[in-house]
């Protein structure tokens, strides 16, 4: 693969990415601490394993996710990086390209942020994200693909 100059994500994403990863961790100590109340179980036989998934989704997972991801923007291509365990490596042709989303949730939009959904015509794959860009960047690299199909098909 091409060794593009990747761009980070915005730093606030990594935050986005904690406190989504606090939600879940929430949720499984809550679960575990019932499981806990509720059955024969010797103290921390559960919470403890629940916490050390926690302190992992919440700081030490996306932390080093955030440190792997990055794309590369370009006049013909768009390039996305990421992952941790599982690496993907998406490049996707600017002609390929059928329509484009930007996306924010409340998370998203409190933080300033949006995600730009590329849709390709590919049969698996179809659909490429990038994360954690400025709202603004997210709309002016929508206007430039935009720009690139209507050019292309005129």
């Amino acid at each position: 693969m091409d060794q593009d100059e990747l761009t980070p994500p915005e730093p606030a994403y990594r935050t986005v990415m904690q406190l989504r990863g606090a939600v879940w961790a929430a949720l499984l100590i809550i679960a575990a601490l019932v499981a806990e109340a509720l059955t024969p179980v010797p103290t921390g036989l559960l919470i403890l394993p629940a916490l050390a998934i926690a302190a992992w989704t919440t700081l030490i997972g996306p932390a080093r996710a955030f440190r792997r991801m990055g794309y590369a923007f370009s006049a013909d291509r768009l390039r996305v990086v990421k992952g941790y365990i599982f690496q993907t490596d998406t490049l996707v042709p600017l002609s390929r390209v059928q329509h484009i989303d930007v996306e924010a949730g409340p998370l998203l939009r409190r933080f300033g942020l949006a995600e730009l959904q590329v849709h390709t015509a590919a049969a698996d794959e179809a659909t490429v994200t990038v994360p954690g860009l400025l709202r603004a960047d997210a709309e002016a690299m929508r206007e430039a693909i935009r720009e690139h199909i209507r050019q292309a098909t005129a």
